[in-house]
Formats: structure tokens, sequence, C-alpha cells
């Protein structure tokens, strides 16, 4: 009986995660295609093949969506970088490696990047109120990397990580921008990469 039990929840979660896993790949299409205020909970409804009443089943609103397809794909994000850069043992490599992997991410997930991009910088609402965990994990590899550079007798002991990581994320993310908002991108990804790490790294080592 209890065998019974477990077999028919197992194949419940499973169900309710498929349809969760609908709703969010969804959402993304309409996100990325309509914006996130033009885009209405419906129309994620229709692209899903579900009624419109079951979203609210899996999420309190639309808000709700937004959050939890970004944490979603923040994790991915996070667990691709931490492997990627864990191939490298010079701190100096990995902040190339960094720059790539995160370019190449941008690129190769247009409607994630849009998303993240534009979508949720205009949602006021989302910007003050969530707490963005997953995010500043992500800034954390870079400073870590710094870091780790300074003990390696790499980088320059003056450096402050804490500035570092944000102004090469900054780099990096004003190339994304310019790609998600641009229709025929002036530069490869190889190229930007390569430069960007190559100014940071130039103005950090010893």
């Amino acid at each position: 009986m209890v065998t019974f039990f477990l077999v028919v929840w197992t194949g419940m979660r499973h169900k309710n995660y498929e349809k969760y896993r609908k709703i969010i790949d969804a959402a993304t299409k309409v996100f990325a295609k309509k914006g996130f205020y033009n885009a209405k909970v419906s129309e994620i409804a229709q692209e899903a093949g579900i009624a419109d009443g079951t979203i609210y089943i899996y999420f309190k609103h639309k808000d709700d969506i937004l959050i939890s397809l970004f944490e979603e794909k923040m994790q991915e994000v996070l667990d691709n970088m931490k492997q990627q850069i864990s191939l490298e043992s010079d701190p100096l490599k990995k902040i190339e490696k960094f720059a790539l992997v995160h370019l190449k991410l941008i690129q190769d997930n247009k409607d994630i990047a849009e998303i993240i991009q534009v979508e949720l910088r205009q949602s006021s609402k989302f910007m003050k109120n969530y707490h963005n965990i997953k995010f500043f994990e992500y800034l954390d590899l870079i400073g870590h990397i710094i870091q780790e550079g300074k003990e390696k007798g790499l980088v320059r002991e003056d450096i402050l990580p804490g500035i570092a990581k944000r102004a090469f994320f900054g780099a990096l993310d004003e190339m994304s921008r310019f790609w998600v908002l641009s229709k025929k991108p002036k530069y490869d990804i190889e190229t930007a990469s390569r430069q960007i790490s190559g100014f940071f790294i130039n103005g950090i080592k010893k």
C-alpha cells in the first residue's frame, strides 16, 4: 500500500512539474515578445496550452512568474559558470573564461537575455522589493576570483574586490545590453570577451 501511494504521489509531482515547466517556458517567450507589462496571463496560458486558471495554482500573479523565471534561469547560469571557471587554475584565466561564458550565454539565450536586460529593469517593484540573492552570488564569483588573484600575487594589493567585481560585471552587462537592443551587433563573442577581460586584467594585475 505504501508503495502504491508513493508511485501515485511521484506521478502527481511529475505532472505538476511538467505544467510548471510549460508555464515558465511559455512566459519566457511571451515576455520576450510582448514585454512584461504588455503580456497577459491569458497569453501565457495560451502559449502553454493550458487554462488561464491553471496558472494561479502555481503562481500568485504575473510578477511571481517573472521572479520564478529569473531565479530558475539564474541558478542555471550560476551552476554553468562555476563549472566553467573551475576548469582554470590561474585566476587571470578565470577572468577571461568568465567574460567568454557570460557573453556566450547572452548570445545563446536571447529570450532570457531580453527579459533580464530590459524587462526586469523596467519593473521598479521588482528592483526595489526583490532581494536578488542569486545575482549577488554571481557577482561574488568575480570577487572570489579577484581575491584569489591577490592571494597568489597576481593582482595588485590595492584592488578592492567589492568595487572591481562590479566594474567588470558592468562592462559585460553593457555589452550584453548592446547585443539585446541591436539588430546587427558589430562585435563577435570572442572579440568582445577578449577585449573586456583584457582591459580589466591589465588594470588590476601586478
